[in-house]
């Protein structure tokens, strides 16, 4: 009974309602604005609210973070620009929905897994915190590692109808990523005796520039083109459709929940593994992915929002931070007088039960405000292309130099779109350049701890992943996948009459 009282606190309280409401509600629009990330948002809040007892501000920080992970959806499905990188998959289906005139549609689907999924990963907080925490506890450098390479397998499923031009723009993402100083020994790479370079190349502009300037380049070939009527009588999806897409769901929710409980993953990484999951298992959806289809909607929305509740788990049983966002909430916990980690589970488990409560909270009200306003942003896809460019530009310039409040990322995000824009006319999909960015730091920095913890030795390495059966189901994973990708295992899969999907 105690934890039910504890749970009710921020729906009680109409101030505390007000602040996650407030909360959500902002992380809607920040996390819909390219650049403008929720981890920015939160930290600046840390400044305002540190005064404040520690409830009001607890609400307010959980409704940013909730709203800002699925704000992102919102330009990525109207203008192919994620507005958070936990959005990059979503773009990949919602923005073709969107060139077909079903921006309200794919709104609405986004906005009700997304919901499904944040609950989903909530659930699993509330119910199995210290068995998610400790398992995710037991992961290994090389265990990391094996997690890096198998999300690089998935340019298998970004690269569209060539795998070498897939394999080929992530190992350039790989390279952007690996700009600037070495995490670990502070030595130069890539930087060509630049000091500009030294902390790397903004992943943000990166993004930005690859997906915002580059269709807005795109578009320039089709500026007399009348733009695309949008159909908005149907906004929430029936039950039937809801019905149809909850086994997908609860899978993918699973990802997001178990990748947003690993120290230094999130949500990012658990939506592009759980849209590989989607096109592995969907045998013949409406659409062919990438143009246009639901379930390459739902696989990112639910799982990036399940990762929320997961990146809590660390925080609050062991007191290490799923992602970005979670850190500096650890943060903030300190200056109020608290310690996250085992003895708040025992000596104040009231502050376990308050957060979960005001997830949900949050939840509840960003499929709230996630379905209102959508005739009105659904307009900006009905803009002509004469007005549409500059905004897509203007939006683009804003995000990518507020960041780091730096001029130079502005070039680079510009001359990415330049370079996003000549891939894409020469048939490169830029999913596997991205991908390539959000992995290879993870990658290089387990790699060579795994290394250094076998004194240098690859063959000690080998066997440390043979002998954890961790380690050894990732390997099989590993292996299994790339040897589905290989041209003769397709081959043998269309003589077997297995390959049914279009």
């Amino acid at each position: 009974m105690q934890a039910l009282e504890y749970f009710l606190i921020p729906w009680l309280d109409l101030k505390l309602l007000f602040l996650v409401a407030a909360g959500t509600f902002a992380g809607v629009y920040v996390g819909a604005i390219p650049g403008l990330s929720v981890t920015m948002a939160v930290s600046i809040l840390i400044g305002f609210t540190f005064t404040w007892d520690v409830y009001p501000a607890l609400c307010l920080m959980v409704g940013i973070f909730m709203g800002g992970v699925y704000g992102g959806s919102r330009t990525a499905i109207l203008l192919n620009i994620p507005g958070a990188p936990s959005a990059i998959a979503t773009a990949m289906d919602g923005y073709p929905l969107a060139q077909k005139g079903q921006a309200g549609e794919a709104i609405g689907i986004a906005t009700v897994m997304s919901f499904v999924g944040g609950l989903i990963g909530i659930i699993v907080l509330a119910i199995a915190a210290p068995t998610v925490s400790e398992f995710a506890l037991v992961f290994q450098p090389r265990d990391y590692m094996l997690l890096a390479v198998l999300g690089i397998l998935l340019v298998g499923s970004l690269s569209g109808e060539s795998l070498v031009k897939g394999i080929f723009a992530g190992a350039m993402g790989l390279l952007i990523g690996t700009v600037g100083l070495d995490p670990l020994t502070a030595e130069e790479r890539f930087t060509f005796g630049l000091t500009g370079l030294w902390g790397g190349i903004s992943f943000i502009a990166v993004m930005i520039g690859m997906f915002g300037v580059s269709e807005a380049l795109m578009q320039l070939h089709h500026v007399d083109k009348t733009a695309v009527k949008q159909k908005i009588s149907r906004i929430v999806p029936n039950w039937a459709s809801i019905r149809r897409y909850l086994p997908l769901s609860l899978q993918t929710s699973s990802i997001g929940v178990l990748i947003g409980a690993l120290p230094g993953t999130g949500g990012d990484i658990a939506a592009l593994m759980a849209y590989d999951h989607a096109k592995r298992v969907t045998r013949n959806p409406e659409v062919p992915f990438g143009q246009g289809a639901k379930e390459g909607l739902v696989a990112p929305e639910t799982a990036n929002n399940a990762a929320v509740g997961g990146a809590f788990i660390p925080m609050l049983t062991l007191g290490i931070p799923g992602d970005a966002v979670t850190a500096i909430m650890i943060g903030a916990l300190y200056i109020h007088g608290l310690n996250p980690g085992p003895m708040l589970m025992i000596e104040q488990p009231q502050m376990f039960w308050f957060i979960t409560g005001a997830l949900v909270l949050a939840n509840i009200f960003m499929l709230i405000f996630g379905l209102t306003g959508i005739r009105i942003f659904t307009k900006i896809v009905e803009m002509p292309r004469t007005v549409l460019i500059p905004l897509i530009l203007l939006l683009s310039i804003v995000g990518a130099y507020a960041v780091n409040n730096s001029i130079s990322d502005v070039y680079w995000m510009l001359g990415f779109g330049v370079l996003g824009y000549f891939m894409k006319s020469y048939g490169y999909q830029l999913g596997p350049v991205i991908l390539g960015v959000i992995l290879s730091r993870l990658l290089d920095e387990n790699w060579r701890r795994a290394i250094i913890s076998e004194q240098g030795s690859i063959a000690g390495l080998f066997k440390g992943m043979l002998t954890s059966p961790l380690s050894l189901v990732l390997l099989a994973t590993v292996v299994l996948i790339f040897v589905s990708q290989t041209p003769l295992w397709r081959c043998v899969r269309g003589k077997l009459g297995l390959e049914s999907r279009p």
